[in-house]
């Protein structure tokens, strides 16, 4: 039975108002540190330790869930992972509150999603202030390396976003955005299909630009930029 200063504190964190550490303490049982950090120690050959350990420590986790260590989480048990996801390492979960997660989105490494910040004056940071707001991210979402998800965002449907974005803002489904802070460059359409597919011809660096005069090792990459004039180390 929730006690109703805990119940108090609850409806507060659930309206995004700040709350402090001490009032949040009665949430320490939902914490699975211990899990998460046997699950970083666990050979990679023990599937079956490190998928029981993921059904222990998240909230709800999908089939095919591969999810590479070390990862790192405020709770675990506030993260809900969907069926097919990937996560590369050094993922981090701040889930003071829900972090939901769908199918088949894959994450690069090292990235951060947080749901809780804090207030911009000092005084109201007193005892670790915070204010906390979930995070949804949907179906078939790509998400590049370095990435930082900040409270409240949605991302929409097979979004990408770009490698060191800071999403401060919701994202639209089927978009690319990209940057700090993070906005959508293009919608993803049809024509996304015939690139970077099986069915189309290797992909081929453009040609370097020989300088003249340059040796056919230059030309090559074998030798580095300056070489020639003496302007560099070869």
């Amino acid at each position: 039975m929730t006690h109703p200063h805990e119940q108090e504190v609850l409806v507060r964190i659930a309206e995004g108002l700040v709350y402090t550490e001490s009032e949040a303490a009665f949430q320490a049982p939902l914490r699975r540190t211990e899990q998460i950090f046997e699950y970083n120690h666990t050979p990679p050959n023990d599937t079956d330790r490190r998928r029981s350990l993921l059904e222990a420590i998240f909230g709800s986790v999908g089939e095919r869930t591969v999810l590479l260590p070390p990862f790192h989480a405020g709770f675990g048990s506030n993260v809900h992972i969907g069926d097919d996801f990937f996560g590369n390492v050094n993922l981090t979960f701040v889930d003071d509150v829900d972090i939901r997660i769908g199918d088949g989105v894959m994450i690069a490494p090292s990235v951060t999603l947080t749901t809780t910040g804090h207030p911009v004056h000092p005084t109201r940071r007193a005892d670790f202030g915070r204010f906390s707001e979930p995070i949804v991210i949907e179906d078939k979402v790509w998400i590049g390396s370095n990435v930082v998800v900040l409270p409240g965002v949605r991302i929409g449907y097979g979004s990408v976003i770009g490698a060191g974005s800071v999403v401060s803002r919701s994202i639209p489904p089927m978009t690319v955005a990209l940057g700090a802070p993070c906005r959508v460059v293009r919608a993803i359409t049809d024509e996304d299909l015939a690139t970077r597919t099986a069915g189309q011809q290797p992909f081929r660096p453009a040609a370097p630009v020989v300088p003249s005069g340059a040796s056919t090792e230059y030309a090559h990459g074998l030798l580095p930029a300056g070489a020639q004039d003496g302007t560099g180390e070869a």
